[in-house]
Order: C-alpha cells, then sequence, then structure tokens
C-alpha cells in the first residue's frame, strides 16, 4: 500500500506554551498565559489526532547541521531538554519513541539525491527542544512515533535562495520515502513566523499585558503570509519566502515551512488558520494543511 502524507501543520515552538500548559514533564509552573495559541494547537490536535497518523516526521530550526541533514537511527531516547534562551520556563523531561525505519528511508532518499546524511546512533545525543516542544503541542500523549529531521545551515551560509532549495529537496525525499513506507504521516513544519525577540521580559513571563508583535512592520508581513496560507496560494507564499525571511527576521529561513510544503506537492487548497499570537515580539501562527477537511466540506 502506497504511504501517505495525511496532513502538514506549521506548528510554532515557543517554549512558553509548554510552560503555561504546566504538563509534569517540565518543572517550572506557571499561572497562565498565550491562551490564544494554546487553543489553536488544542484545535488542531483533534484533527491531527482524529487522522490515526503512523508516525509524526518534524523539522526543526534548533538542530542545525553546517554538513548535510541528520537523522535519528536509535529507537529511543530520553533526557532533559533545556532551552538555552529560556531555562526558567523550559526543563523538560522527554522519553521519546523514533520510528527507525522511515527515518532510515528518508536519509536513504536524500543519499539517493546526491546529499549528504549523517545516522545518529549515540544513546546520550540531547534532542532538539523545538522539535520536542511541536511534537508535544500536537500530541502530548507521546503515543505515535517520531522522525526528526536537522536543519541544514545553507541559508545562513550561502542565501535564502539557496537554503530555500535545499529545504525543497529534502522535502521530496521524505516524500518519497513516506510513499515507499506505506505509512500514513503528519508533517510538522516548527518554526514560527516573524521571529524578532524582545531582549527583555517582564517580571511574570506570563503577563500578558506585556505581550505584543515586536513592530507593525513583522505584523504586517505575517497577516501578507497568513492570507497566502488561507487562500491556498502556497506556490506564491514559496517564491516570496526569501524575501520575506529577510524583511521579518522570518524563523522560516532554517527551511521547515518550505520543506513541508515541497513534501506536500504544495498545496493548493485553503489552510486552516487555528490562530495567530505574539511569545515576547515573535508572530506564532498554527496552521493546518488537511485534505481530509477540504473534501468533507
Amino acid at each position: 500500500m502506497k504511504g501517505q502524507i495525511v496532513a502538514g501543520v506549521l506548528s510554532p515552538h515557543p517554549p512558553h506554551l509548554v510552560y503555561a500548559e504546566n504538563p509534569p514533564q517540565n518543572e517550572p509552573r506557571a499561572e497562565c498565559g498565550w491562551e490564544v495559541l494554546r487553543w489553536a494547537y488544542e484545535r488542531c490536535r483533534t484533527n491531527i489526532k482524529a487522522l490515526k497518523p503512523d508516525a509524526l516526521i518534524v523539522h526543526s530550526p534548533h538542530w542545525p547541521t553546517v554538513v548535510g541533514h541528520h537523522f535519528l537511527g536509535l529507537p529511543h531516547f530520553k533526557g532533559l531538554s533545556v532551552d538555552p534562551i529560556f531555562p526558567h520556563l523550559f526543563r523538560y523531561h522527554y522519553d521519546v519513541r523514533v520510528d527507525v525505519e522511515l527515518s532510515k528511508a528518508i536519509m536513504g532518499q536524500c543519499e539517493q539525491a546526491g546529499m549528504s546524511t549523517t545516522l545518529v546512533t549515540n544513546p546520550d545525543f540531547r534532542l532538539d527542544y523545538g522539535s520536542i516542544i511541536s511534537l508535544h503541542l500536537i500530541n502530548p500523549d507521546w503515543d505515535i512515533p517520531v522522525v526528526f529531521i536537522s536543519s541544514n545551515q545553507a541559508a545562513f551560509y550561502f542565501s535564502n535562495e539557496v537554503g530555500n532549495q535545499v529545504a525543497a529537496d529534502v522535502g521530496h525525499a521524505t516524500r518519497r520515502a513516506v510513499e515507499a513506507s506505506g505509512k500514513r504521516c503528519v508533517l510538522l513544519a516548527s518554526n514560527s513566523l516573524s521571529h524578532r525577540h524582545f531582549v527583555h521580559e517582564p517580571d511574570i513571563p506570563e503577563d500578558m499585558s506585556f505581550e505584543r508583535i515586536h513592530h507593525h512592520g513583522q505584523y504586517l508581513w505575517d497577516m501578507k503570509i497568513l492570507d497566502m496560507m488561507r487562500r491556498g496560494q502556497c506556490r506564491e507564499l514559496l517564491d516570496i519566502m526569501p524575501e520575506f525571511n529577510e524583511m521579518a527576521s522570518a524563523e522560516t529561513k532554517a527551511g521547515a515551512l518550505t520543506w513541508m510544503l515541497e513534501a506536500m506537492e504544495v498545496p493548493s487548497y485553503p489552510a486552516v488558520v487555528h490562530g495567530y499570537g505574539t511569545v515576547i515580539g515573535t508572530g506564532n501562527a498554527v496552521v493546518e494543511w488537511n485534505p481530509s477537511l477540504i473534501q468533507g466540506a
């Protein structure tokens, strides 16, 4: 049976959202905060769980690799993830089950396309916090095997255009591997949109009276991108991605969104924007591409 990418989610990873949920895995405790984004994730995860995927595949900017693309090669990783910028908010004890077969299959497709790859077989390797946050927020039960894909830094060493093409190539390899696997998979593009942080936070991090976008220009760019998603204009979105990355200091520069859209053969149907909100000045949106929602409409 041919495998299928059954949905894709733009799944931003501010550690503040996990902090505000107070899950047992995270040591710090919060009063509240960022409800619009957290409720958006709740709506999205209901749709994703209903699809009964065999695996979740995540691409995060916080597993940066300079040489090629790295994949996890062991079935189980357990450890403590600490956000280096917000260690007072995110100290998360993870216990992750990896779909090694699918991980190796994507790596194999990358190799066949001429890309350099590395398989991580160090049991003490610390998994990146961006991937863990997105995976927790979309599936806090952790009952679906996962695949992590590293973020090659071509955009930072060469140009936004080169980075976009590299991410697209990995997306095509991902699609080929999923189709050959016979599995139903959901892709998670773990990144914010505009990504300029405030340099100071309030004494109480979850005090929402301090929360707003960094500046109006970033907001205008975020709204332009979200409008294109809602209109099903993903090809046009990819065409302007290099400019968006530059003008909005966007976290999409690391390639996760391009990877996901290319793996899904660049959807031309409207995405579901579950919510948009700011976290310490950055623009974040939970957005779902789910063909079953369109077909059932």
